[in-house]
């Protein structure tokens, strides 16, 4: 833990809920139903429920808990889910730091935890008219006592190579210190950023709005610049003219900024 937290004694048993909520957002372009099978595909093989039970795991040994139970599904025609329950590790088994920087990157659904729980759910999502697809992660990491969640936000953030992130942190409840006064908070925060590396800030623009009286954190990011060859799949930016290209561009961008601002935007 950081310094503050290590000068608190506590009556019994830190029970404050800490919450992450992490969503992201990766959009291509596939039309013809060649290209949306080759769409399909990729997302069975980036986003299916064995990557995703791996990525869990690692959060999981990131803030120091212990698995107790997975359960996962991969969904047809795509899609998956994966649930995880964890508990603490004994306090002298992982020194815990919920310190305000970055957690570590990558090296190299549904799990059960005691007291806490790790899931995600995934949501791809098309529309014939406009080739537009865009697939939705849902990841929530919800933990009580000790453990807090933001040291695994670096490391999702780069798992899950994305155009838009959207994430919240919570934390819920009181524990007493020793003297019977309530702590709603065991650690310092100001921001989510200050847990995100600096490559990524190069990568995308980013925004908060938080609410600091009621320990509620909410941050969003969207990709700065892309190439549109990572965009499509069955063709090439380069077998399209000018015209084409920037059609499909500014689909993209149309499609991002609605989901960064969560509202329409006029045609």
């Amino acid at each position: 833990m950081d310094d503050k937290s290590k000068k608190i004694k506590l009556h019994g048993f830190n029970n404050l809920t800490k919450t992450l909520s992490f969503n992201i957002y990766d959009i291509c372009y596939a039309k013809t139903p060649a290209q949306v099978n080759e769409y399909i595909e990729y997302i069975d093989e980036v986003y299916n429920a064995e990557r995703l039970t791996q990525i869990l795991t690692d959060v999981s040994n990131i803030i120091g808990a212990n698995i107790l139970n997975i359960a996962h599904q991969d969904y047809d025609p795509q899609g998956a889910s994966v649930t995880m329950l964890i508990s603490e590790e004994p306090i002298a088994a992982r020194e815990l730091s919920n310190t305000e920087e970055p957690g570590p990157l990558p090296d190299a659904v549904v799990a059960h935890l005691d007291k806490s729980h790790i899931t995600v759910h995934t949501y791809p999502e098309s529309h014939p008219e406009n080739g537009i697809s865009t697939f939705r992660a849902d990841i929530d990491v919800s933990t009580c006592g000790r453990i807090s969640p933001l040291k695994a936000l670096n490391y999702l953030v780069h798992s899950l190579e994305s155009d838009i992130v959207i994430m919240d942190y919570r934390v819920r409840g009181f524990t007493r210190d020793i003297s019977g006064g309530k702590l709603f908070i065991d650690h310092d925060i100001n921001s989510i950023q200050n847990y995100i590396s600096d490559d990524t800030y190069e990568r995308y623009q980013m925004i908060d709005v938080n609410v600091y009286q009621e320990n509620i954190f909410h941050t969003k990011m969207i990709l700065k610049e892309y190439d549109l060859d990572n965009y499509l799949f069955g063709i090439k930016k380069s077998s399209l003219t000018e015209d084409e290209q920037d059609v499909i561009n500014e689909s993209l961008q149309k499609e991002m900024m609605e989901i960064f601002y969560g509202r329409n935007m006029n045609e």
